[in-house]
């Protein structure tokens, strides 16, 4: 059996679990580290000593919960770490990997042989190394999803730049629909687009031309390679000078250089110039887009059948491109999508489709889950939310929010709260490796609301102060610059009164390095929660024929790795 196709009585054992570990452990997550020294959080919640629990998170070996059943307040620290790392998706597991989804898809599929599509574009020439290795490795497994359900459509929620919509519509040759909230985005995403699309094409060409190449050089003919204009003005990329004036005045409207007019000496350069990641992909395509021309014969030295065959060959070159551009298509859209959006109102020529979304925020993700759920027209969805901490819940089972989300949590009103919420982004596996908190910013944000509750109006202390730590040259200073910000007469303290808070909190700030390393240890285990109610949430539904939790993403490029996938009865022959 695979691992992760669980029962929907296993899928609530495994949530009972984790409730069990949640409901002790959770007022820790649930702490807010700016009211650290003023609700005096160490001594309510501690009964070890900070090098204790820093020692131990080095460690982390024990076996159970680590609680006093009496006074609620932690007495050993290993069993914590080793009760959390257990109470973890990853330590449930019931976790498929994405290589063992891809492969259950495949062998189960109309046509498990079908080949990808070709590659037209390398995603790490025109995005950061983080939204490459989430594009391409989430677009596979769509592409693989749309294959197994027999659909070409793709709608992308919460698309924002666009990246993985294009990549799709480019690579896999799917029709996406990408739907932003943001009219910004939207346009962004279609500029970024159209771009991408006519410089794949000469990506394309100059493939074909080192083919070309290679054949030549193997027949040990002779090779000439030209780059830049010939002596005649005509681009060697295949167009013809008629259309160097409209590529020119293509050029100056979109202020990104042509790779078809830049020679290999200008590449350096021109890469140097571009800050943009889409830019710098621009630029790298000018070193490959050289065309050998030793192939080429005048047409006058072609006989009558060779011409013809030229002819034919050009025009179902045409006709496939023509057939390409139909079938691979971005439409970027601006809507905000809630559960009860009408998708067939928003898209006339909607057919069956894969719903995804990368990273959508909030209740974006479940409001995703439910539109799969509701909509007869989505046979497929993968999604990867975030922001955990604006997810919107609530006690009444029967309201509609963001959590929980399934029938089984809703019944009995579990409640995690904002602050937990919030704990469940944190990162476990960059904090493992050394990339760790900013311990020094929520230092002073912590002895700053020391100092408001101390002299100032609790209204006012709940303000935000915004990013001032970057600021600041020091305590004092910060202290001054959240005063001005948060509009408070800074003439009630002196430089020397401020001072002596630091000194005075200063030596307890391991308490709180300490009290934030538990928070983050305890975050997986949250994030297992959150997640285990979505998947139940698809487990409970009738026509939904398969569903489970999936790493897609390495957790040290993207925290948020995981998806929640599901395949809709129809034409489905994977079962739960």
């Amino acid at each position: 059996m695979i691992p992760s196709s669980c029962s929907l009585v296993e899928i609530q054992r495994q949530i009972d679990e984790v409730k069990r570990f949640l409901a002790i452990t959770l007022s820790i997550a649930n702490a807010h580290t700016v009211e650290f020294y003023t609700h005096d959080v160490w001594n309510r919640f501690m009964a070890v000593s900070p090098e204790e629990v820093l020692s131990a998170v080095t460690s982390q070996s024990g076996t159970t919960f680590g609680f006093c059943n009496d006074t609620h307040r932690l007495i050993d620290t290993h069993e914590l770490l080793q009760a959390a790392k257990a109470h973890s998706l990853a330590g449930l597991g019931i976790c498929l990997s994405r290589d063992e989804l891809m492969h259950a898809v495949r062998k189960i599929s109309l046509d498990p042989g079908a080949p990808p599509a070709s590659t037209v574009l390398e995603p790490d020439e025109f995005m950061n190394s983080k939204k490459s290795h989430e594009v391409q490795s989430m677009s596979e497994v769509v592409s693989c999803l749309a294959q197994h359900c027999g659909v070409k459509q793709v709608i992308d929620v919460g698309s924002g730049k666009g990246y993985l919509s294009s990549f799709l519509s480019l690579q896999f040759g799917l029709q996406v629909y990408g739907i932003d909230s943001s009219s910004t985005n939207t346009h962004g995403a279609q500029e970024r687009n159209r771009k991408l699309k006519k410089f794949s094409r000469a990506y394309q060409k100059h493939r074909k031309a080192t083919r070309a190449q290679e054949e030549a050089t193997r027949q040990q003919e002779p090779v000439e390679i030209k780059t830049g204009l010939n002596g005649e003005g005509d681009v060697l990329d295949g167009v013809g000078a008629e259309n160097v004036s409209h590529r020119a005045e293509e050029e100056e409207e979109e202020k990104v250089p042509s790779p078809v007019l830049i020679g290999l000496s200008d590449a350096n350069s021109v890469i140097e110039g571009h800050s943009e990641p889409e830019d710098l992909f621009l630029s790298a395509l000018s070193l490959d887009v050289i065309q050998s021309t030793s192939s080429r014969v005048s047409p006058s030295q072609l006989s009558a059948e060779e011409k013809e065959k030229r002819k034919r060959e050009n025009l179902e070159r045409k006709a496939q491109s023509r057939t390409s551009r139909a079938s691979a298509v971005f439409s970027p859209l601006t809507s905000y999508v809630t559960a009860e959006t009408e998708l067939r109102e928003l898209i006339n020529e909607l057919e069956a489709a894969v719903m995804v979304g990368l990273h959508t925020c909030g209740d974006l993700a479940p409001s995703t889950l439910r539109m799969f759920v509701a909509k007869p027209e989505l046979a497929a969805v993968c999604s990867v939310g975030c922001c955990y901490h604006l997810l919107s819940e609530e006690f009444d089972p029967s309201a509609i929010h963001g959590f929980p989300l399934s029938q089984y949590l809703r019944d009995q009103s579990w409640f995690c709260g904002r602050n937990a919420r919030m704990s469940a982004c944190l990162a476990l596996e960059r904090v493992s490796v050394g990339q760790g908190i900013q311990m020094e910013s929520l230092f002073y944000r912590a002895v700053l609301h020391v100092i408001l509750r101390d002299h100032y109006s609790c209204f006012k202390s709940e303000k935000r102060v915004g990013n001032v730590y970057s600021k600041a040259k020091s305590f004092v200073d910060y202290v001054r610059r959240a005063l001005h910000r948060l509009e408070l007469d800074g003439a009630k303290l002196s430089d020397s009164a401020i001072q002596d808070y630091y000194d005075t909190y200063r030596p307890r700030m391991s308490e709180m390095h300490a009290f934030n390393m538990l928070k983050v240890t305890l975050a997986p285990c949250i994030e297992g929660l959150l997640l285990l109610d979505r998947l139940c949430y698809l487990k409970e539904q009738e026509d939904v024929s398969y569903s489970a939790l999936v790493q897609l993403f390495d957790p040290l490029l993207s925290p948020r790795c995981y998806a929640v996938i599901g395949l809709k009865t129809n034409g489905d022959r994977i079962t739960s």
